[in-house]
């Protein structure tokens, strides 16, 4: 029961758009808010780890920041901002007749917003399989889950630019071989942005991190933790890159932004929650593989992200797999506890 606290502000956001949806589109938007929240919450439950992970190293001012600030970039700008201003693109319109098309023409907004399908799964795809590679191919990484996988795989990690170079080879095997002629230039156009989006935060976070480092050695103090703001920005683009599959499937749902709003909304409220709990418990350390199995889930949706690119696949799937991943991993994680605290108390 202590950990309800931590989703208090969840469930009044819940009651105020679950409110809001009956209110204005009766047990129909209900319906549909709940089922969008669900959506949400079951394709980021490993971004919520993932950004745990992340936040555990973050200085406190930082991690305030992003759980306050950061929250509501991710709710207000890519579940409410973000399909506006892509159709405002797209269509070449600006974003209040953007606006306009998803009040008066769902059908068309859903038309113009589909087809940015295939640069947005390009982009969400490359970002988050590099975030994946860059867990696993790390020759500083010491744990290891499924050891006959990752101990191989620290020896790739030696090559420079390694997990660049796999990411790009995936993109080109997949514009070469599975996608229309129409289709490839935005694809591999989108997957290469993926990738110097990726590398220049990253660049942008050691540098900041090694300055931090440099002024906190000035003070004869301990080294800080990783760099606010570099890691507040991949934060935020790591959302994105989650929140890329969920929009696009919303869309399959229900053509109604504002129900898209509401529900997508809640369930990142919630995810925002499970990354509190996370960071406050210090759940990751306790349990040991969790970590694992969420940067297994992310490799696995950066692969789906791929192949719906030309072939569809379901969201229950999508969903399932990366739930499936963190949940065998927990389960695994209580076994060595155990058996870990049953040597400790025979000995």
């Amino acid at each position: 029961m202590g950990n309800i606290k931590f989703f208090w502000g969840s469930f009044l956001v819940t009651a105020i758009g679950a409110a809001a949806a009956f209110y204005f589109y009766g047990l129909t938007g209900l319906f549909l808010v709940a089922v969008l929240s669900v959506l949400e919450i079951s394709l980021s439950f490993d971004n919520a780890v993932v950004n745990a992970t992340v936040l555990k190293e973050m200085d406190a001012v930082w991690r305030r920041r992003f759980l306050t600030w950061g929250i509501l970039i991710a709710v207000f700008g890519m579940r409410i901002v973000f399909p506006v201003a892509v159709v405002s693109v797209i269509a070449m319109v600006s974003p209040w007749e953007a606006l306009r098309i998803a009040i008066d023409n769902p059908e068309q907004y859903k038309i113009i917003m589909e087809s940015a399908h295939i640069s947005l799964m390009g982009f969400g795809g490359a970002f988050l399989m590099l975030v994946g590679l860059d867990f696993f191919l790390n020759d500083e990484k010491e744990e290891h889950w499924i050891g006959v996988i990752e101990r191989p795989v620290l020896h790739v990690g030696k090559i420079k630019f390694a997990a660049e170079i796999l990411t790009v080879l995936s993109l080109l095997v997949i514009g070469a071989f599975f996608l229309p002629e129409a289709d490839k230039y935005s694809f591999l156009t989108a997957g290469v942005s993926g990738v110097i989006t990726f590398t220049a935060i990253h660049k942008l976070a050691n540098f900041m991190e090694s300055k931090e480092e440099q002024r906190n050695a000035a003070k004869a103090t301990q080294a800080a933790a990783k760099s606010g703001l570099g890691m507040f920005l991949y934060l935020e683009i790591l959302d994105a890159s989650f929140s890329f599959d969920g929009v696009i499937a919303a869309f399959a749902i229900t053509t109604n932004l504002f129900i898209i709003a509401i529900g997508l909304g809640i369930g990142a409220m919630f995810v925002r929650s499970l990354t509190i709990m996370l960071v406050e418990k210090n759940t990751l350390d306790e349990y040991r593989y969790l970590e694992h199995g969420a940067f297994y889930a992310i490799i696995a949706l950066a692969i789906i992200m791929f192949i719906k690119t030309f072939h569809h696949v379901p969201e229950v799937i999508t969903g399932l797999l990366g739930a499936g991943f963190i949940a065998i991993a927990f389960a695994h994680s209580i076994i060595i506890k155990k058996r870990h605290e049953n040597q400790h108390s025979s000995s």
